[in-house]
């Protein structure tokens, strides 16, 4: 068999593979042959029609089948032999078969790039400086009893906070528009479900009362017709209903979070937000080193590798906006690939590169690292023990678990010897970036 190995340019290469004529002779016949046993002749019982009339019969098809086979079986040869590492599946094209003549093919595909890893050592890392205030606290357990609200009609005009109950039909220079118009509708005065010029009118009104309320729609409206226009908004407002907290020495609510005393509910709430402080402080530093381990290293990226990756960017947003039951065609019509392409190849990139990391710094993965992982997982369930048990009877989560420390790891070791810039935030601008700009 002869190889050769040319590139036409960038990560493409096509191997030109040539198969002596006896090979492909020898290949048929031992088709043919097979075939000559079990082939059902007309005239002739099972096995014994003459080797001239199987030829006439079956040489066609014979010869195709040795063809797919020998180019099957050969391509893993040809590959060693070119000493070359596919990134996907070839597209292979048949150039020359003819009887009594070398069979030769040409498999083109693309490889994985070569990476020569640059500027790890210069990495410019800002770390949050963060310290949980008492306020944060506050906010954390204000959130709790929220949680476990009672809402109780009121006769009292409506505030921000209470919960509604109304009809609204809004009308643009006198005439309804589409999605302009709701019945028996409830929501939170203050939430953000509507306008903030609808929500607010609502203040200061008691249930019975119908009055009018002028709406500006916002000039970046999804709605082309109602851009930086005003309307007006007929409303019925039916009920309102004030929220109820339970005190912060109420022995349901404190049993509910496992204390039994509103010092414990304190320290508890502090060691959570100390917790998703240091988390969101390792995102931080994680993000930065590897945007930066990106930009420091472009590379070439095999479109093979990111068309792998693209149908898993799909299905995650599928799941995300509820479109796993939608058939599969309507939901790539709805989810172009196009969508995808770049984040698919800044994923692919980076894998590429954590993978060269991982060889050049010898990075192992650390299985205590991984259990810990787990514990934490599983800790933020009521029944931590099934949810381990259920993590170790599932392959691909397990898999999945394994990535994400490894990658962890690797992050580590792109930080070891970087001296971060301390960067002093509030808890609220860690956790919502929006705050800090």
């Amino acid at each position: 068999m002869e190889v050769q190995l040319e590139s036409p340019g960038g990560l493409l290469r096509q191997l030109k593979v040539r198969i002596p004529a006896e090979n492909v002779t020898k290949a048929v016949e031992q088709r043919l042959k097979q075939l000559s046993s079990r082939a059902k002749v007309p005239g002739f019982r099972p096995g014994k029609a003459p080797k001239k009339v199987i030829e006439q019969q079956y040489g066609a098809s014979a010869r195709l089948d040795a063809v797919s086979d020998l180019v099957q079986k050969s391509y893993p040869e040809a590959l060693g032999k070119a000493g070359v590492n596919p990134a996907g599946m070839p597209k292979i094209d048949v150039t020359a078969e003819a009887p009594g003549q070398p069979l030769e093919y040409t498999a083109s595909f693309e490889v994985y790039p070569e990476i020569a890893l640059q500027g790890l050592e210069s990495l410019s890392i800002e770390k949050p400086s963060v310290i949980i205030q008492d306020s944060d606290v506050d906010k954390l357990i204000d959130n709790l009893r929220k949680g476990r609200r009672v809402l109780e009609v009121t006769a009292r005009a409506a505030a921000a906070g209470d919960s509604v109950n109304i009809d609204f039909e809004g009308k643009l220079d006198g005439v309804p528009f589409q999605g302009g118009k709701g019945e028996k509708v409830e929501f939170e005065v203050g939430a953000g479900q509507f306008l903030p010029d609808l929500e607010n009118g609502i203040v200061g009104h008691s249930a019975g009362e119908t009055f009018e309320v002028p709406v500006s729609f916002p000039e970046d409206y999804r709605a082309e017709e109602l851009k930086g226009k005003t309307a007006q908004f007929t409303v019925v407002l039916h009920e309102v209903k004030e929220a109820k907290l339970p005190s912060l020495d109420d022995a349901e609510f404190l049993a509910a979070h496992n204390v039994d005393s509103e010092a414990g509910l304190r320290d508890k709430a502090r060691t959570a937000l100390e917790n998703e402080r240091d988390k969101a402080i390792r995102n931080r530093l994680k993000s930065q080193a590897l945007e930066q381990l990106l930009a420091q290293n472009p590379i070439d990226v095999p479109k093979a590798l990111i068309d792998q990756e693209i149908p898993r960017l799909r299905e995650d947003a599928a799941s995300r906006m509820n479109l796993r039951n939608v058939p599969p065609e309507k939901r790539d019509e709805l989810l172009p690939a196009s969508l995808f392409e770049q984040n698919a190849r800044r994923r692919v990139a980076l894998g590429l590169l954590i993978g060269e990391v991982i060889k050049a710094k010898n990075v192992q993965l650390d299985a205590a690292r991984v259990e810990k992982a787990l514990d934490d997982l599983a800790n933020d369930y009521e029944q931590p023990e099934e949810v381990k048990q259920y993590y170790r009877g599932n392959a691909q989560m397990m898999q999945s678990l394994r990535a994400v420390s490894l990658e962890d790891q690797v992050v580590e070791t792109l930080l070891a010897g970087v001296t971060p810039t301390e960067q002093p935030m509030s808890l609220e601008q860690l956790l919502n970036p929006q705050a800090q700009a």
